[in-house]
């Protein structure tokens, strides 16, 4: 048998008295409909697209854990000039998100080689229905224009690849030219002594 420390009903005390002290302090509540709330940057809300940026490559629906995108498109036909025979691209028809399976993992997003897929902060997006959170790419593409520009590089963090490269490139030397060789003059190579 073990047993309990401390007085019967000291729990409850306590409980209590946590109550009391809440119950003195004015509450903070925001009226969200009438009061917008303040996102933190960077905030999850809804995956924008932008369409020309999409290559169909697929990467999105086939990483996708939820497969909650659905992506259809056809081949065209594209005339290069001076080619000996038409390109082939593809053009995008359709291009779902159904947001009532999304789980906002954003694997999407961070897959994307094309920056086709961004995450914008809008949020209020409710239907009635969840038939209409089935959201097509003209949808979701309206949604670019709330999509935050991307955050300013820390000055105190490392560069970017980018600008390492950049000033590697600036850093070295022009290019100097093979160094010349000496041809020795015919005889000096041989061995001997002295001339007389």
């Amino acid at each position: 048998m073990s047993e309990r420390s401390g007085v019967p009903g000291e729990g409850l005390v306590k409980g209590l008295a946590v109550t009391l002290k809440t119950m003195t302090r004015r509450s903070t509540t925001q009226q969200y409909p009438d009061v917008a709330p303040e996102l933190p940057p960077r905030s999850r809300g809804v995956i924008a697209l932008l369409e020309e940026n999409c290559t169909v490559c697929m990467l999105c629906a086939r990483e996708c854990p939820d497969w909650c995108i659905y992506i259809d498109s056809h081949k065209e036909e594209v005339a290069v000039p001076g080619a000996a025979r038409p390109r082939q691209r593809n053009v995008l028809d359709k291009f779902d998100i159904d947001f009532s399976l999304c789980m906002y993992c954003g694997i999407c997003i961070e897959v994307c080689p094309f920056d086709a897929l961004y995450w914008t902060p809008e949020f209020e997006y409710a239907e009635y229905d969840i038939k209409d959170l089935l959201h097509d790419k003209d949808h979701l593409g309206e949604w670019m224009a709330t999509v935050p520009p991307p955050p300013a590089h820390d000055p105190h963090g490392d560069p970017s690849k980018e600008e390492t490269t950049a000033a590697r490139k600036a850093a070295a030397p022009a290019a100097r030219p093979a160094p010349t060789r000496v041809r020795p003059e015919p005889g000096a190579e041989q061995g001997g002594g002295a001339p007389s």
